[in-house]
């Protein structure tokens, strides 16, 4: 398999999908979907979204049928960005290598963005499968579980609440990544093998290694943070020690973290192969992840 080409490939039809799935930039009230629009389309890795694609490939999912779950992820995921970045919680100016939304437009239309992303995911799914009621109700009970208030949002609220403590445990920063990061990451693939009707031992493995994928691409992020430059990552460098955060090179240090990541990455690649079937892509994509630069 060239890995690069069929990556880029699913980036591809990510792309279509938001296309096709999200209001255009033009539709009243025109401000608000341009804003929506420019954060979604500032292009990013398109992991989550890629994630789902490959699992309803791997899970035998009819083409494009697993578009609109990955539309859907893909608008949630750059919800959440928008409101991290805002100068209530990281009052960050780039992300993904130009001005965060609140920059480029305003606060409240940032917000408000945000906010539209969150509803139309879940708007998305209902009607996009509204003729496989049983699926679609899985579908937003599984991401409405990852995004809410016990995981992406739960783990944001601990993130900033570690901030500047002094006496956060590794217990304490687990929880913040296996729920601000790994949720997300876990759910890709469970919707993406929802859609293709995988049985439930299949979607199990497949969970397990999102969890495990998403802890060593969070540890990953903190040691890029301490490593490398705004201008390679797209987004502001070093804020994390600026703000004094809770972050696995804190408390483990560069060398430990690094072995953390890979050992979960090694552990999501023994999830993936439980799974059955050809992982020859997610594989290659569990490396890329634990190895990337950005």
């Amino acid at each position: 398999m060239d890995f690069p080409a069929e990556l880029k490939r699913l980036v591809a039809r990510v792309e279509t999908g938001l296309d096709r799935h999200v209001p255009p930039a033009s539709a009243r009230p025109a401000r608000l979907h341009a804003a929506m629009r420019y954060s979604l389309e500032a292009g990013g890795k398109r992991l989550r979204p890629v994630m789902v694609l490959a699992a309803a490939d791997l899970c035998g999912a009819p083409p494009d049928a697993a578009l609109p779950a990955a539309a859907a992820v893909e608008c949630l995921h750059t919800y959440s960005l928008i409101h991290d970045d805002l100068p209530c919680m990281d009052n960050d100016d780039l992300r993904r290598g130009r001005p965060t939304a609140h920059r480029a437009f305003d606060e409240a239309t940032a917000l408000l963005a945000g906010d539209a992303l969150l509803t139309h995911a879940f708007a998305l799914l209902a009607t996009a499968y509204a003729d496989r009621p049983a699926l679609a109700a899985d579908l937003v009970r599984e991401l409405a579980d990852a995004a809410g208030s016990a995981r992406l949002i739960g783990g944001q609220m601990a993130d900033l609440l570690a901030e500047k403590q002094a006496d956060a445990t590794a217990a304490d920063l687990d929880f913040i990544h296996l729920n601000k990061t790994a949720a997300m990451i876990e759910a890709s693939l469970v919707l993406g093998a929802l859609v293709g009707g995988a049985a439930t031992a299949r979607v199990e493995a497949l969970r397990t290694a999102g969890r495990h994928l998403g802890l060593a691409f969070q540890i990953v992020d903190d040691v890029l943070d301490a490593t490398a430059d705004s201008a390679t990552l797209g987004k502001t460098a070093g804020k994390d020690a600026k703000a004094d955060k809770t972050t696995y090179v804190k408390l483990h240090g560069l060398d430990a973290s690094r072995r953390i990541a890979a050992d979960h990455t090694a552990r999501a690649r023994e999830a993936l192969a439980a799974a059955g079937g050809d992982t020859t892509f997610l594989l290659a994509l569990a490396s890329a992840m634990a190895d990337r630069r950005t």
